[in-house]
């Protein structure tokens, strides 16, 4: 059997990416949001690419795309999603899907490789309509009572309706067979700086951060910008921005060594220069891979609600809106993917937690899951810059074959 049919090919991993770049090109970037023209286009794309790669194509009734194969032996799911963020980056998911795309290509096709490499594109990974909905919806956590409830973040477009554009209404959505796959694996690019600034190759993923996500309201009472004193004021606005600044304050002392926290969006109602606001929002995220790290932060959260409730002139509210349990990636899977990378990366590779959430996590739920990440030039992403030299593309590439191929092996 050649050598070369064991390898990836560097060339035509980048032409697969930079044709999926082309679809919904955004500046250097991409912009692709769920269930758009150029969502709709890159799906169509990869149905196409399937057959190459000895599968078979299909997409169900929530926008999953699927690859299957009837070969004998093991199977082994990888893959990753192909919307983008609004005015966001190129690689941010299609990389996942093309390595795994290029992963089939390779394994299904030798004869020397037990079992085969079956695809999978998440759909809405990005949430423009909810949370992981595609990969929830085959590990069994989507009802339809939730698709019928779902709107683009943007637009206020309902999911049934896209579903209905897309013409997947009606049919049915693709759930996990139990048994079939040996585990899922997924490639993605770190998004972070920690790859590129340690001059490594490949991020061996040993968890994702669990998001717990809040909304916190104050209230007070809407005035007159001009003829109320300070003194009598209930500015729900600066109740609001010294919350904020509470949090920043007293979070380091109890978070944990990885511990992020965000506001991501303050909303002041009615929202007007000559009006006090009577009523203030602000969306609050926490992600850590520790649950007790959150436990102890949740419960900080709201003995300082208490304390700004008691102190007044506003009240506040806190509501928990998110929660998502960190997962483990397996053992098992991190070896192959780090051997891998001893052999056609030189070892550059660093055992490291993802701080982003991924559809690998949903997956951790029903099978043995890993991640593997390739660097991130200036750690930027969910932006039109974001990029990864070509060399490290290929590089990536080269070692998720790899890996899928100890894996199947294994």
């Amino acid at each position: 059997m050649p050598d070369t049919l064991s390898h990836a090919n560097g060339e035509r991993v980048l032409a697969d990416l930079n044709a999926l770049r082309a679809i919904g090109a955004y500046k250097t970037g991409v912009h692709k949001p769920t269930f758009s023209e150029p969502h709709r286009l890159s799906l169509d794309w990869l149905v196409r690419k399937l057959p190459d790669a000895n599968l078979s194509a299909g997409i169900d009734g929530i926008g999953n795309v699927f690859g299957t194969s009837t070969k004998a032996g093991p199977k082994l799911l990888a893959g990753s999603h192909l919307e983008s963020q609004n005015y966001a980056g190129w690689l941010d998911g299609p990389l996942g899907v093309v390595y795994a795309l290029e992963a089939a290509r390779v394994l299904n096709g030798d004869p020397s490789v037990k079992g085969a490499v079956e695809v999978a594109a998440w759909v809405d990974e990005e949430g423009h309509f909810g949370s992981f909905l595609g990969s929830r919806s085959y590990v069994g956590q989507v009802t339809e009572a939730e698709i019928d409830a779902a709107r683009d973040r943007t637009n206020g477009r309902s999911m049934r309706d896209a579903l209905r554009e897309m013409g997947l209404a009606g049919r049915p959505r693709v759930a996990a067979e139990p048994g079939r796959h040996v585990g899922y694996i997924e490639a993605h690019i770190e998004q972070g700086d920690t790859l590129e600034s340690g001059k490594l190759a490949i991020g061996v993923v040993t968890s994702i951060v669990g998001i717990w996500q809040y909304r916190i309201n104050f209230v007070g009472q809407q005035n007159h910008a001009g003829t109320t004193r300070m003194a009598v004021r209930k500015d729900a606005g600066l109740a609001l921005a010294k919350f904020c600044v509470a949090i920043g304050e007293r979070f380091p002392s109890a978070c944990g060594p990885r511990t992020v926290w965000t506001t991501g969006r303050i909303t002041l109602d009615p929202g007007a220069p000559s009006i006090i606001p009577g009523g203030a929002e602000m969306l609050f995220q926490i992600r850590d891979d520790n649950p007790d790290v959150i436990a102890r932060l949740e419960q900080l959260l709201h003995t300082m609600a208490a304390e700004a409730n008691a102190k007044g002139p506003c009240t506040v509210a806190i509501e928990k809106i998110r929660t998502g349990a960190p997962a483990m990636m397996d053992a098992g899977f991190q070896d192959a993917i780090e051997a891998a990378s001893k052999a056609l990366a030189g070892g550059r590779s660093l055992r490291m937690p993802s701080g982003a959430g991924h559809d690998a996590q949903m997956l951790a739920t029903i099978m043995p899951a890993a991640m593997l990440f390739v660097p991130s030039i200036g750690g930027i992403s969910h932006h039109w810059t974001e990029n990864t030299a070509d060399a490290d593309i290929v590089t990536g590439a080269q070692v998720f074959v790899d890996a899928c191929r100890r894996i199947l092996s294994g």
